[in-house]
């Protein structure tokens, strides 16, 4: 974690300023102009989609959340995204104003009008987003965060809450709404040894609390760190709940083969389309299929002997990767495992024309049509 840390430190003093841009946004609802950071990924194409991120206290959050965006997606386990943030030093009890029932008022009320109904409109406007929205907040702006969640539909499906001061109801107003909640929702809360004694009190309250209700649409995360304080738990609350958000998004690892792929009741091409309908459902735009999410499936069709998801691997294949080898050797082997000698040998020979892809190459294609030749004495 420590190396993690660093290496994501690193990333923070080397964003460039044409990735990261300061800018200012003037707000009808608060009469007044805010400074916001704006983070769009290098390659950014319209023709795209992008998760959005929301980065409360900008101020020192800004950076965090970026570089562990990079990181994520640089190494294949989350999405490019877009990152706005909005600075708020000196601001921020003011924007986190809440009345006696624990609900904002005056300027916290209008300037959670001015997120949902200024920053995300206009963003919306000048960029391709995606259905997905997250939002990061600490202390006083976590518990602000949580606000957007008790609305009828929630503005954002994702909530970072790192050491929260939670409003002295918001913890009941929560675990109210959550209980019969019927979308999907992901939710990260963290504290830590060292925080403050009353939001240490309140998260581990909650955490308690929530992992009573039966709920399979929240997917929840919770953390209590060692030998962190208020501050630095931020640091190391981020990337995991990121990580966690985007786990569907990430290759089929070596646990999710032994754990879910082959442990999956049905044809085994079912838990790929799956996959791939959830992330499409869930992030508002369709992911091409992965070579390595391919070659997973096609090693759990041989180990549980199930030639009808090695047939449709093979169509896949030919989709996703049409001037490899791979479609017509994957259809090859199916042709072959069902006897049918000769049109697997025909299909062998025309993966050999095609071009060579992981252990798939034209040596290998050659020795499965001779292997074909010597059996059948052809």
């Amino acid at each position: 974690m420590k190396k993690y840390l660093t290496f994501v430190l690193l990333l923070c003093s080397l964003a460039t300023i044409a990735q990261i841009k300061n800018t200012k946004s003037y707000s009808l609802k608060l009469d007044e102009t805010r400074n916001l950071r704006l983070y769009i990924p290098e390659n950014y194409d319209a023709e795209k989609s992008y998760p959005l991120i929301v980065v409360l206290d900008a101020d020192y959050l800004f950076d965090v959340v970026v570089a562990n965006c990079k990181f994520l997606n640089y190494n294949g386990d989350m999405p490019e995204s877009i990152v706005v943030g909005i600075e708020q030093k000196g601001l921020r009890d003011a924007d986190s104003q809440y009345g006696e029932n624990s609900l904002p008022e005056k300027k916290g009320n209008r300037f959670f009008e001015y997120l949902g109904m200024e920053l995300i409109p206009s963003l919306q406007k000048e960029y391709s987003l995606a259905n997905f929205r997250a939002i990061v907040g600490h202390g006083i702006t976590g518990n602000f965060a949580n606000y957007y969640l008790l609305k009828g539909e929630p503005l954002f499906k994702a909530y970072i809450n790192l050491s929260p001061s939670y409003a002295p109801r918001m913890e009941d107003y929560l675990l109210e709404r959550l209980k019969g909640y019927d979308d999907m929702i992901f939710y990260y809360l963290a504290t830590s040894s060292n925080d403050k004694k009353e939001n240490i009190q309140g998260a581990k309250y909650f955490n308690a609390q929530l992992r009573l209700i039966n709920n399979e649409n929240i997917h929840y995360y919770f953390d209590d760190f060692d030998n962190t304080n208020h501050y630095s738990l931020a640091s190391y609350g981020i990337p995991k709940a990121l990580n966690q958000f985007f786990e569907i998004y990430k290759p089929i690892s070596k646990e999710e083969y032994q754990t879910k792929v082959l442990t999956y009741e049905g044809p085994v091409i079912n838990y790929l389309y799956d996959k791939y309908q959830t992330m499409e459902s869930l992030f508002g735009f369709k992911k091409p299929v992965l070579l390595n999410d391919i070659m997973a499936i096609y090693a759990a069709t041989k180990k549980n002997k199930d030639l009808p998801s090695l047939e449709e691997l093979s169509r896949i294949a030919k989709n996703e990767f049409p001037e490899t080898m791979l479609g017509f050797f994957l259809e090859a082997e199916y042709h072959e495992q069902m006897g049918e000698a000769k049109k697997a040998m025909r299909t062998y020979e025309k993966a050999f024309g095609m071009k060579e892809i992981d252990f798939i190459t034209k040596d290998l294609a050659l020795q499965r049509i001779q292997s074909i030749k010597e059996d059948f004495g052809w």
